[in-house]
């Protein structure tokens, strides 16, 4: 009988190897091949990210039910990652997922398909052995005060294939030099907002916020529709906290009395309350704590009515009206974006994605076995995860780095920020879209409250969509309470979510685990968050950063001086003299530039195939054909909208947090 063995190695960091090879094909005939060497003669086999075939003749031992493969240690290469292996026998296909580093005079067996819950393991040994590997490579670590838990030190499994491809230094001097704009690096001052636009070569682009910076209408719907997405909320009654009066917002009410506008749903709010008494990296520097009211007008349109810089109502603290002075006016709102960035960098981005989720990826990779079909759910949603976070962390947010640079909060409110942050982040309402919106007042499906919010729109199609993905996916694998319960894997994962930081864990809050897993509801809440926020939830607050960032005058993360603590009439030499120089201005360009590139594959088209289950296989099918429905479906909303939102059409939302 020929057998031909297909065989792919990983393409990940030094995963090829010049050892030789050993293969033992065991079929269900209870019958097995001679071992056989796999080599091709005068060629390089095993290389890095390569596919190799090899043809075997042996006796017909029956469809290939498991295979079994070792290695010794010659080479210099030794190490060996392996991606799969496929046999052909009378045109018949048979899939091994290894997924597995290979060390050198140890057997692998690896089951057709290779997906089973733990207690259905026929290799079970095995299976607690290399698990029980992965922990120490995936160690918890906590590196700051109040922060979420990250990886020890990051494994060689987790470094990207390509370095130069995400070298954020290398690529900003490459930047800097093909688009021309060297000389901003010595720094200045700006000689007139004209004089900001003219920076914007053909390299970077013009920024969305560049010509609609000091419009009302943009600056609401930054609320909505911008990073920052999450903050918004009805408000049923204005806080006394706030200096206003039913007089005061009277002009902006096109004619409504303020009763009427909050019965019908018209006027929200956003306070940024979490930042009072935040650090700033020195004492020259300031953040507001601003709290604001915006009303949706005729026109369906959602405008700032209201906006104080600090939380208590004084003399030295006025609350701000479109009626005000235009530069007064315009330098409030500026203020306003700047505790709006620091927010969303530190905790709507930073925070409650990459650092929440790269806890989780550690308690993943350290409790559930490659073997584990939820395991292959979750996979390709943590790719690049550990590496970006760890490569950005030692770049962006470390001392003197761009954070530092180029925020007035700098690392250390950064940090105490996330800190503030985790404190309140629950899986079950932030992490969970429906009843996040439902917190704050904004679940609507007719689109008659507060209307023109895509991002609310299209999140909830994208997260209906992996909702019905995951609920098919967990029922294929646990049709009855009793597997759940049986699962130590899953179940240990759990508690290594809910379990505290000081204890070891997570620490995480609104996980549905009370001492165990007993429901498949439980498990769909659980994986569609962690795949929501890995895909959904950070592409909606990563990738508009340059269109927001790159002109500072729309959303300012530094800013020199003071808020404004009157209304006195201002002018632009006012607003020129609080925006960051030429070289700290570069700097964000160049960086948020970098971070709104993607560079991995649209969800649903994964770049490494965990699943080969037939079934299982089908319902990924069933998943990527509604999000080419959603597609769709988003693509003919844009037709229509005034700017187009498509940071959510799903060919343009990654699989993972990979920058």
């Amino acid at each position: 009988m020929d057998y031909t063995v297909i065989v792919k190695t990983g393409d990940r960091f030094l995963s090829g190897t010049d050892s030789t090879v050993r293969i033992v094909l065991h079929g269900d005939s209870g019958n097995s091949t001679q071992p056989r060497v796999l080599d091709n003669v005068f060629r390089d086999d095993f290389e890095q990210g390569a596919i190799d075939k090899f043809s075997i003749r042996d006796e017909d031992v029956g469809d290939i039910a498991w295979v079994e493969v070792w290695r010794d240690d010659f080479g210099v290469a030794a190490n060996w990652f392996v991606e799969t292996i496929i046999v052909e026998r009378k045109g018949k296909l048979f899939h091994f997922p290894f997924l597995r580093w290979v060390k050198a005079h140890t057997n692998y067996r690896i089951q057709h398909l290779d997906t089973s819950l733990p207690q259905d393991d026929k290799f079970l040994e095995q299976r607690n052995a290399l698990l029980e590997e992965k922990r120490k490579l995936y160690d918890f670590s906590v590196k700051g005060p109040g922060l979420p838990v990250q990886v020890k030190a990051i494994p060689d499994d987790e470094q990207f294939s390509f370095d130069y491809k995400w070298n954020i230094a290398k690529r900003k001097l490459k930047m800097i030099a093909d688009s021309k704009l060297q000389l901003l690096t010595k720094g200045g001052k700006w000689e007139g907002i004209q004089d900001l636009t003219k920076v914007f070569t053909s390299a970077f682009g013009e920024p969305l916020g560049c010509k609609r910076w000091s419009n009302d209408i943009f600056f609401g719907w930054q609320r909505i529709n911008s990073m920052n997405h999450s903050l918004i909320e009805l408000c049923t009654e204005v806080p006394k906290k706030m200096g206003v009066t039913d007089v005061m917002l009277q002009p902006f009410l096109e004619g409504w009395p303020l009763h009427q506008v909050i019965e019908a749903k018209r006027l929200f709010m956003v306070d940024l309350e979490i930042l009072q008494g935040l650090p700033c990296k020195s004492e020259e520097y300031v953040c507001p704590v601003p709290i604001a009211l915006f009303f949706v007008n005729g026109d369906g349109r959602l405008v700032p009515i209201a906006i104080q810089l600090f939380q208590q109502k004084a003399d030295d603290n006025p609350v701000f009206l479109p009626t005000d002075p235009p530069y007064t006016w315009m330098m409030a709102k500026m203020w306003y974006n700047l505790a709006d960035a620091s927010f969303h960098q530190s905790i709507t981005h930073l925070g409650y994605t990459h650092l929440i989720m790269e806890g989780v990826c550690v308690a993943f990779h350290r409790n559930l076995s490659q073997s584990h079909p939820l395991f292959k759910l979750l996979a390709p949603h943590f790719l690049y995860l550990i590496a970006i976070n760890t490569r950005g962390l030692e770049l962006l947010v470390a001392p003197n780095g761009w954070v530092d640079k180029t925020m007035n909060i700098g690392i250390k409110g950064m940090f105490d920020l996330i800190a503030r942050g985790l404190n309140r982040w629950r899986m079950d309402v932030h992490g969970t879209l429906p009843e996040d919106l439902k917190r704050r007042g904004v679940y609507c499906l007719n689109g008659k409250v507060l209307p023109g919010y895509y991002y609310r729109d299209d999140a909830l199609l994208l997260y209906d969509a992996i909702k019905t993905y995951v609920t098919k996916y967990v029922n294929l694998y646990y049709d009855s309470q009793e597997k759940i319960e049986n699962d130590w894997e899953i179940q240990n994962f759990g508690r290594e979510l809910t379990l505290s930081r000081e204890e070891g864990g997570c620490g995480l809050l609104g996980v549905p685990f009370e001492d165990k897993f007993d429901k498949p509801e439980q498990l769909i809440m659980v994986f569609t968050s962690i795949i929501y926020t890995c895909s959904v939830a950070h592409a909606s607050t990563n990738f508009p950063q340059y269109d927001e960032y790159a002109f500072p005058p729309n959303y300012p993360a530094s800013m020199n001086g003071s808020p404004p603590k009157d209304k006195k009439p201002l002018t632009e030499e006012d607003i020129l003299a609080t925006l960051p120089d030429k070289k700290t201005t570069l700097d964000v360009m160049t960086v948020t530039k970098i971070l709104s590139d993607r560079g991995t594959n649209s969800l649903g088209n994964f770049e490494v195939q965990y699943i080969f289950d037939p079934d299982a296989k089908q319902i990924v099918q069933e998943f990527r054909a509604e999000l080419q429905r959603i597609s769709e479906t988003i693509k003919r909303r844009n037709e229509s909208r005034n700017p187009k939102y498509e940071w959510l059409d799903p060919e343009l939302v990654p699989n993972s947090i990979s920058i």
